[in-house]
């Protein structure tokens, strides 16, 4: 992943352009945060903590991730509405800013969401949530935004479609080490998290009040 990130670099210093504007800009840039990124950031370069007052997006834990955990991601159709956090970047360079939370995640460039208020560009699943995170930028002095930007795929993996019971099914039937680690995905989530699932879990015992 190393490798496409210089080689995004050395084109953009041959050619003049990025994937998300003209290259040389200084910018103000904000990522947002839901989940891991919040308690478990890594080696993602930030400046200061985590603060309260992002947007408020869908999100619900309706994406299976490689090692079986259901992870949350912004999810328009199953979610609830649930305030996000920021931080700001120590980049002054979008493409910088992508490739760092593209490094974090583990992921490809195309699975980062991006606003850029300078240029007008923007990479996103859900126009909606464009919106959101453009009045955001625009209420506090940022010229751009990046965040995670993967899709439930609840329904793909299991081949029926994403519920509150099917998924609580679904962790209750986990081997107990997996089941282990995905409870402590769910319950380390920020408290303001509120989705249906992580509600119907705390009520049926599987999670910690």
């Amino acid at each position: 992943m190393r490798f496409w990130h210089w080689l995004e670099r050395i084109r953009a210093c041959f050619f003049g352009k990025t994937i998300t504007g003209a290259a040389g800009v200084s910018m103000r840039i904000a990522i947002f945060g839901w989940g891991s990124l919040i308690w478990d950031p890594r080696e993602l370069p930030r400046e200061g903590v985590w603060q309260e007052g992002g947007p408020v997006l869908s999100v619900e834990f309706s994406r299976i991730s490689s090692d079986g955990r259901l992870t949350l991601v912004i999810d328009a159709e199953n979610g609830a509405p649930a305030p996000t956090r920021f931080v700001q970047s120590p980049r002054v360079d979008l493409d910088d800013a992508i490739s760092d939370l593209k490094l974090r995640e583990g992921t490809s460039t195309r699975h980062i969401g991006y606003l850029n208020l300078r240029h007008g560009k923007q990479a996103c699943r859900i126009q909606e949530v464009a919106a959101a995170v453009r009045d955001w930028a625009n209420a506090n002095g940022f010229d751009a935004v990046v965040w995670t930007d993967l899709g439930p795929n609840y329904q793909e993996e299991r081949g029926i479609p994403f519920s509150v019971e099917a998924a609580e099914a679904y962790l209750r039937g986990l081997p107990k080490t997996l089941a282990n680690r995905a409870r402590k995905y769910i319950q380390n989530a920020p408290a303001e998290v509120n989705t249906p699932l992580r509600q119907r879990l705390r009520e049926s015992g599987w999670l910690e009040n």
